[in-house]
């Protein structure tokens, strides 16, 4: 038996690593456990409790005001003893929080192989994003096999120097999610949700967070959204808004009270993801939902400058908008007006994912350890139709 630990503590970790942890505990080579660091407690629990999993380690690190420093230290000596007590034979991470860094330090530190899911990803900018650009640089160079969404990635990782051997190319885990979240019947619960009308209005799904936005960049993409709504009264916006503080007090002065811009709490991943599909477009500065928002079939507008994820620019799956006040409207209102526009985008190739990146993982990590004698293929999405 391989054992094989998973760790993870945010809400976007959990959802992209739920359908990879479902496809080992159903590996009959493979002895695999959970743990938890719960950086992000409330969120993380919202996931552990939709997809029914139980971790058999929860390091419940999360402290208020907790800085990037405090994550990092509590997560890096609890992991000692949890490494200790189930001795794996291979650790993984995922992407680029601190927990993925404080994991596969911890890893390193006691010479345990670590495996990296969503490996390569960059933007050769350190502070942007910050601090994943440099959680996710400094995982690779510690990281023994690599597992790239992506040619782009793979491409990367090679640019650094690592061993061609060591990575594959397996599409990204969050498609395999959305193939045990989106349903034609899910009812929301979430009150302000239930009252919308997905038939007669163009709802537009909102998120903006990011550290590096906030500030006058946020200012500026709210401002963008309160001239939208202003003028297209069909429109409705939905913004599940982030508990930063920060986030919240430049929100609530431009958009609070706006008619027809929904400011809601944050909401569940099974919510999250069946609201994007219903809805008639995204609007987002998240990482994650640029590999999600593809297969739903939605336009997506990208509010940053800059991208881990230039694999969505060639295949068409998004647009670039930046943080410019009239730029952020002129492209939506080019989504509103121009329905070419839009049926290109909404028809382009997914080049992140067919749904099956968690069995490539999987038989990976097999044929890494000697179980299967063929490597896997990757994943092309060039050879793909739609």
């Amino acid at each position: 038996m391989i054992k094989v630990l998973s760790i993870f503590g945010t809400r976007p970790e959990a959802t992209k690593m739920v359908p990879l942890i479902k496809a080992l505990e159903k590996c009959p080579h493979i002895e695999s456990r959970v743990c938890v660091t719960a950086q992000h407690r409330e969120q993380l629990d919202q996931v552990l409790e939709i997809f029914d999993l139980k971790p058999e380690y929860d390091l419940d690190i999360m402290k208020n005001r907790q800085t990037i420093t405090d994550v990092t230290v509590n997560a890096l000596i609890a992991l000692e003893g949890v490494i200790k007590d189930f001795t794996p034979d291979l650790i993984l991470v995922h992407g680029d929080t601190t927990t993925t860094l404080a994991g596969s330090m911890a890893a390193f530190y006691n010479k345990v192989q670590i495996g990296h899911v969503e490996a390569g990803l960059r933007t050769y900018n350190k502070y942007s994003p910050y601090p994943e650009e440099m959680n996710r640089k400094l995982t690779d160079a510690l990281a023994d096999i690599f597992f790239a969404p992506t040619d782009v990635s793979k491409d990367n990782l090679l640019k650094e120097g690592i061993e061609e051997s060591k990575v594959y190319i397996t599409g990204n885990t969050a498609v395999d999610t959305l193939k045990y979240t989106v349903k034609k019947d899910f009812k929301f619960y979430t009150k302000e949700l239930t009252d919308l009308d997905f038939d007669s209005k163009r709802v537009i799904t909102m998120t903006a967070h990011r550290r590096e936005n906030i500030g006058e960049p946020m200012k500026n993409i709210c401002r963008a959204v309160r001239s939208i709504v202003e003028k297209y009264e069909d429109v409705e916006v939905v913004y599940p808004v982030h508990l930063n503080p920060a986030v919240r007090e430049i929100v609530q002065e431009i958009l609070g009270g706006v008619a027809r811009v929904h400011l809601i709490e944050p909401i569940s991943i099974d919510e999250m993801i069946n609201l994007m599909s219903r809805s008639y477009m995204v609007l987002t500065d998240s990482g994650g939902l640029q590999e999600e928002v593809p297969s739903l079939g939605k336009p997506l507008l990208v509010l940053r400058t800059e991208t881990e994820r230039p694999e969505a620019i060639e295949f068409g799956t998004l647009r670039m908008v930046g943080v410019d006040e009239d730029y952020i409207v002129e492209m939506t209102e080019l989504y509103l007006n121009n329905m070419e526009e839009y049926r290109i985008m909404t028809s382009a190739i997914n080049p992140y994912g067919d749904g099956n990146a968690s069995e490539r993982i999987v038989n990976s990590i097999l044929y890494h350890f000697g179980v299967l004698k063929d490597r896997p293929e990757d994943y092309n999405p060039r050879k793909m139709n739609k």
